[in-house]
This record gives C-alpha cells, structure tokens and sequence, in this order.
C-alpha cells in the first residue's frame, strides 16, 4: 500500500541546466523522497500573456458564456465606491 500524499502547488523557474529552481520554501523539511508534476506552456510565446490577452481570451471561452445572459447583469455604474490605486 502506497503512503497517502498531499499536494503543493509553487510556482518556479526551469534553468539552462534543467533544473527546477522554485519561487518559494516547501513547507516541509527535507531529506524527503517527492513526487513533481511540472505544467509547462505549450509555447514559449504563452510564457506570459498580457493583461489584454488574457481578456480576449476570457471573452472567446464558452465557459463564461453564461455572463452573457441579461439575468446575470445586475450591477449598475451607481454601485460601489470608486477603487483608486494608490
């Protein structure tokens, strides 16, 4: 029987040697035996999409198709206050 296992999930870097350089400090202390699934872009090119990009894919995925819908739009410009980054 396998030991149970939890999952982390860190952001890193893959260096010119290949080797996983992580952005942060795992929670646990080593030496300990691991499992790592990397998820990589396909592209070089998606490495970092802008703020645009982003919207105009979010705007062509059917899964927020539903934010079309009448129903859904029930704010107005009078609600909330006015979000000024200082």
């Amino acid at each position: 029987m396998e030991n149970p296992m939890t999952a982390i999930e860190m952001t890193g870097t893959v260096d010119e040697n290949h080797q996983l350089q992580l952005d942060g400090i795992l929670p646990f202390a080593g030496p300990k035996r691991v499992r790592v699934i990397v998820l990589s872009p396909l592209t070089e090119i998606a490495d970092e999409l802008s703020d645009v990009e982003w919207l105009k894919a979010s705007l062509n995925n059917p899964a927020f198709e539903y934010l079309r819908d009448p129903e859904e739009d029930i704010y107005t410009i009078k609600d909330g206050k006015p979000f000024y980054e200082v």
